[in-house]
């Protein structure tokens, strides 16, 4: 079975970044995989990443779901002119994952979701995430969603009640799911 992480939130509770993470990993199941979610709660939680701190259980069970992951969602909202110090932080965890066999996000699908109050910040979010993604080694999904937010987009179910997002955000989840499958498949050497 297909595995899939998807990663992002804020520290506040029901955010709508997060409930655009859920909804496209609600598809990403439908979709045939199983996903494990780590959201605002879990990620504002984790201490400062520092690569020469001893580690302690911070962060474990989120490294060790995206070591054995074929592919990943990563929802942020965009505040500054960049993504969430909550997400990149969670994302620089990712280093543990440099000596692996599969370093990083090598060989993995990665879907991006960026939220913000306005159009630019969005979309700088969604580079932001982007660049990352690449230097991680990951294949970014051609479906990268922008948000922008209001308060009535999610009901409190989870329902989208914005038809354009909640198409852009199922083919996210299609995507992922799509490009894990494939990449899995040919990294087996079937390809």
């Amino acid at each position: 079975m297909i595995r899939i992480v998807a990663l992002g939130g804020t520290v506040n509770h029901n955010s709508m970044t997060e409930m655009a993470l859920r909804y496209a990993a609600d598809h990403a199941e439908r979709a045939g995989a199983h996903v494990d979610v780590f959201g605002g709660e879990y990620l504002s939680s984790l201490p400062h990443y520092g690569m020469h701190v001893p580690a302690d259980e911070a962060g474990k069970d989120m490294i060790e779901a995206v070591r054995q992951a074929d592919g990943l969602m990563v929802a942020a909202p965009g505040y500054h002119g960049t993504i969430s110090g909550v997400v990149k932080n969670a994302l620089d965890y990712l280093e543990d994952l440099a000596t692996d066999e599969r370093p990083y996000l090598d060989a993995r699908a990665v879907g991006l979701i960026a939220t913000a109050g306005g159009e630019q910040a969005s979309m700088g979010a969604l580079t932001t995430l982007r660049a990352i993604t690449h230097a991680l080694r990951g294949w970014p999904t051609p479906m990268g969603v922008t948000i922008r937010s209001r308060p009535d987009l999610f009901s409190p179910e989870g329902d989208c009640h914005d038809e354009r997002i909640g198409m852009q955000l199922k083919l996210v989840g299609e995507q992922v799911v799509m490009g894990a499958r494939g990449l899995a498949f040919a990294s087996r050497g079937e390809g």
